[in-house]
């Protein structure tokens, strides 16, 4: 009976809250107060908050085109799996406890590697639709996909060197018993912060789907319920993207109790996506070579910076 019911509970985790649906709405909402806020930073009106959830049931409901020459079997299940991949992700990261769901040694690999997912997904999508402009834009997303994840794992794997462990979990708890701690990774935030707008492929690193250059980059031949969840993925990735970020560089709050740390946690997460949003409004897009040049030569030595920032404070305070 207990086997049973551990088994129940860890379902409605998964699908309902805080998983797919909750992530779903969430997402949703969230992509409601970016193009919002977006819109007011540029003296635009902006849709009404309902917008993203009429745009999604607008997709789904309409006739979905499988290109002819396009890999049926892959341009089908890629989206899918997208999807999948981010709302696991949620799944081993603190939100507003100090555990999460299911937290294991090593879960901070598990979780980059599952945010990394949706993009390979991108560029098999685009590559197997067997359109020219599906494949420039596959082509930009796996060009820039090896330019912004160095920053970003050095930016994560920073903090948690200092913590001493490779969970999640163990760094919540950790930074929950050093709070000070938290300030030695300034820099590992800022450069997270701008190689999460390279992962979400937001201006000004949207190359691979530049409207005016390739149409839709590599989502070019999707159309109905598929790209509806490209689109949602995408979405769902920005919130766990935020999420991510709020634990490792903001763990204050954790374990104040279930409403007051729910709403510290929402806090968390729409405030980072307010930022992603004015990043995009004051920034122009950048060439795919300029977006690499950026990474490599600025992003990178940077995140580079914050490990020694990281080793050095670990020497000093002997941890």
């Amino acid at each position: 009976m207990d086997d049973v019911l551990f088994q129940l509970t860890a379902l409605f985790h998964v699908l309902v809250f805080p998983g797919f649906v909750f992530l779903v709405l969430v997402a949703l909402f969230a992509e409601w107060v970016d193009r919002m806020l977006y819109a007011r930073l540029q003296n635009r009106i902006g849709p009404p908050w309902f917008q993203p959830f009429a745009d999604f049931l607008k997709l789904v409901a309409k006739q979905e085109i499988v290109p002819e020459l396009a890999d049926k079997g892959m341009f089908k299940l890629t989206p899918l799996v997208a999807l999948a991949s981010v709302v696991t992700a949620l799944l081993y990261i603190p939100l507003w406890s100090h555990d999460a769901l299911f937290a294991f040694p090593g879960d901070v690999i598990v979780v980059m590697y599952l945010l990394t997912i949706p993009t390979v997904t991108f560029f098999l999508g685009g590559w197997y639709s067997r359109s020219m402009f599906s494949m420039i834009g596959a082509a930009r997303t796996l060009m820039q996909l090896f330019a912004y994840e160095i920053p970003l794992f050095l930016s994560i794997l920073a903090p948690a060197l200092l913590a001493n462990t490779w969970s999640l979990t163990a760094m919540s708890h950790y930074y929950a018993a050093h709070p000070a701690y938290a300030a030695f990774n300034v820099i590992g935030f800022c450069v997270a912060l701008v190689a999460l707008l390279g992962k979400l492929e937001r201006v000004p690193f949207d190359s691979p789907e530049a409207e005016t250059e390739i149409v839709a980059g590599a989502f070019t031949e999707y159309s109905g319920r598929r790209l509806a969840f490209f689109r949602l993925a995408i979405s769902i990735e920005m919130i766990v993207g935020a999420s991510l970020l709020a634990a490792v560089f903001l763990p204050f709050g954790l374990g104040l109790g279930s409403v007051a740390g729910f709403v510290l946690y929402l806090v968390k997460v729409f405030a980072i996506v307010a930022v992603l949003t004015l990043m995009r409004t004051l920034f122009a897009r950048l060439r795919i070579d300029q977006m690499i040049n950026f990474c490599w030569k600025i992003g990178a030595p940077v995140a580079f910076v914050q490990l020694l920032i990281d080793l050095i404070a670990k020497g000093a305070l002997g941890v």
